[in-house]
């Protein structure tokens, strides 16, 4: 099967869709199947052909984490396409190349793969004023209806996120199939110690410190404020081990948490890494001895189950995307309010070895159904269903 994939954003970028695509082309092409991506060009201003990655160029949005965005056609990246001949293409995400896919597979006639990858809902805070904000969301919704519509198989990556979709009333049949990761990356053995030890030396990281560890984009829906908010609360007891919360990520809330980091008092014992590429990613999980997260927008959770391959407890805001992932006290905790992660993490850094054990064993255990493997005859399934409709 030939396979064009249409996405806004791919790695070297640091996010959840990133991670999506490129597990999504590798799942495809470890099975013996031809992909090509289509996605924007961060490093120019010129298109750029990379073996089976194609970067189209666009201008950088300095407001949106200076991603760069893509018109809607490009011809170069149309010509590459045609030769390519793709049997179907799956289209990721929704800016411009994300309509580019949607236009090529008009001009092709070729069966449509859609895939709604983020609550757009949730960043509608981006546009100022409330009256723009609910004019916005208004917006998203009318978008999402059509749009799901327009192609032959539709997908959401959750539970969650086929609700709400009902709750917009959008009618279209709905696969939720989770995005696969490959979770030998993020296994101890196959991290390169090393260079972790490295890593630890230089964040001031020893063998006796409580690590509290986030990974992801620094971004205001992620709600990180909530737990540095939950650390303070936790460091104003006084705990008797040593600590420190390592906060891995860049994005357009750095500056003011480490101003809130300041302000509450709690500087020294924050370190924030900033973006990391990719392939270094799973090194810095095994810094933690949790994770946690307060966001409640996320549409799977990705970094959540990164973190549970890596041997880590999780320690997460209660919400419905995790309800099939975390069960509480057995394979990780939820919190409601910072007070409240401010207890669970006195209790987590408490915990015996082999309860911890426990919990790390329950949590790689239930990770089978997002195994690269699964991802791919799921996807594998949808695209033969979207062929036979096109015949």
């Amino acid at each position: 099967m030939r396979v064009a994939i249409f996405s806004d954003t791919y790695p070297p970028e640091i996010n959840g869709v990133a991670t999506s695509t490129r597990n999504l082309y590798r799942a495809f092409v470890s099975h013996g199947h031809k992909v090509k991506v289509f996605t924007t060009n961060p490093y120019g201003n010129d298109l750029l052909e990379e073996g089976d990655i194609v970067r189209i160029q666009g201008i950088e949005l300095k407001f949106l984490y200076d991603y760069r965005m893509a018109g809607f056609y490009n011809s170069k990246a149309m010509k590459i396409l045609r030769a390519f001949k793709p049997d179907v293409i799956h289209i990721q995400t929704d800016a411009g190349i994300g309509q580019f896919g949607f236009i090529a597979a008009t001009n092709l006639s070729a069966p449509t793969v859609y895939t709604y990858h983020t609550s757009y809902e949730d960043y509608t805070h981006y546009v100022p004023g409330k009256v723009f904000d609910r004019i916005a969301k208004n917006i998203v919704r009318r978008y999402v209806r059509h749009t799901s519509k327009e192609a032959d198989e539709f997908i959401t990556p959750s539970q969650k996120i086929k609700e709400y979709m009902r709750f917009i009333n959008v009618d279209s049949y709905i696969n939720v199939i989770p995005t696969g990761i490959d979770f030998d990356a993020f296994k101890k053995e196959n991290v390169d110690q090393e260079r972790l030890s490295e890593i630890k030396e230089d964040l001031g990281i020893s063998k006796d410190t409580f690590v509290v560890l986030s990974i992801g984009r620094v971004a205001k829906e992620k709600s990180i404020d909530v737990c540095l908010r939950g650390y303070a609360e936790y460091l104003y007891k006084k705990p008797k081990k040593k600590t420190l919360f390592v906060i891995v990520g860049g994005g357009p809330a750095l500056e003011s948490l480490k101003a809130l980091a300041t302000k509450l008092g709690i500087s020294e014992n924050v370190r924030f890494v900033g973006p990391v590429s990719p392939d270094t990613v799973p090194l810095y999980y095994h810094l933690g001895d949790v994770f946690v997260s307060a966001s409640i927008t996320e549409t799977q959770g990705l970094t959540f189950m990164e973190a549970m391959a890596s041997g880590i407890v999780l320690l997460c805001r209660y919400d419905d995307t995790l309800k099939n992932t975390i069960t509480d006290n057995e394979n990780g905790f939820f919190f409601v309010d910072e007070v409240d992660m401010a207890k669970k993490l006195e209790m987590v850094s408490t915990l015996d070895i082999e309860k911890k054990k426990d919990i790390i064993a329950k949590a790689i255990e239930g990770l089978e159904p997002y195994s690269m493997e699964s991802f791919y005859e799921r996807i594998l399934h949808v695209y033969e269903r979207a062929i036979k409709k096109n015949w």
